[in-house]
């Protein structure tokens, strides 16, 4: 489904993967994201300049971290009422991919991953009050309950509205985005490494492990993909 908003196309992460020419990224929690392995910082850095010539990359204004082994790049809609994906990502996230295979920079899509931190609040606005200017962060488009690094580079704040006290569990607790390719195995390995699954009510789209001592964690996934199309 592609709906409307203003100018804005917006789509869900179902349908961005379900697309041609995309193979390359995965949709976490903070948007659409590839890592591209440049193996040297000169390479990332000619990689990033050649980003920066792709017409599109000026009205979308992709997120660039650059590293000594390799580049991530996010493709996100942030505006005041809107935090997400758009039919416009669709066609950058396809050039940005050519351009990767025309310096030889390979992808390695298992490598995204978005981590949140999440609390559960009874007094909600006064608790994400004292955590909006402990941290510096933001609301997210309008939210009442999300908190975003303006930077971009912390991690997400989620504040879970609660009618009642949850005793004997934490209230706080990380979520840990993945690509829907990969959450089985990383549930494997956090299991293997001592952990246990509490809950698998949501799966396939969301399951809370914990580890030996109870402190919980949730593993998600956004928008596994369908039939391919050729179209957003």
């Amino acid at each position: 489904m592609i709906y409307t908003e203003g100018t804005i196309e917006r789509i869900r992460p179902q349908q961005f993967h379900q697309t041609e020419g995309v193979e390359d990224w995965r949709v976490v929690g903070e948007g659409a994201c590839a890592y591209f392995r440049t193996g040297s910082f000169g390479a990332g850095a000619r990689f990033v300049q050649a980003i920066s010539e792709i017409p599109a990359a000026g009205q979308d204004h992709p997120d660039v971290d650059v590293r000594r082994e390799g580049v991530t790049v996010r493709l996100i809609t942030v505006t005041d009422d809107y935090y997400g994906l758009t039919a416009r990502h669709v066609e950058l996230a396809r050039q940005i991919s050519v351009v990767a295979r025309a310096l030889g920079i390979p992808a390695e899509p298992a490598a995204v991953q978005t981590v949140q931190v999440s609390v559960d609040a009874l007094a909600g606005p006064a608790v994400v009050a004292f955590w909006r200017a402990l941290l510096g962060y933001q609301h997210r488009a309008n939210s009442g309950e999300d908190l975003l690094d303006p930077r971009r580079r912390g991690a997400p704040f989620y504040f879970q509205q609660m009618d009642a006290p949850r005793p004997q569990r934490n209230r706080v607790h990380v979520d840990v985005w993945v690509p829907y390719d990969q959450a089985e195995a990383r549930i494997a390995a956090a299991l293997a490494a001592g952990g246990r699954l509490v809950n698998d009510a949501d799966a396939p789209s969301n399951w809370v492990l914990a580890d030996p001592e109870g402190n919980e964690a949730c593993v998600g996934v956004a928008g596994p993909p369908g039939p391919a199309t050729g179209r957003p």
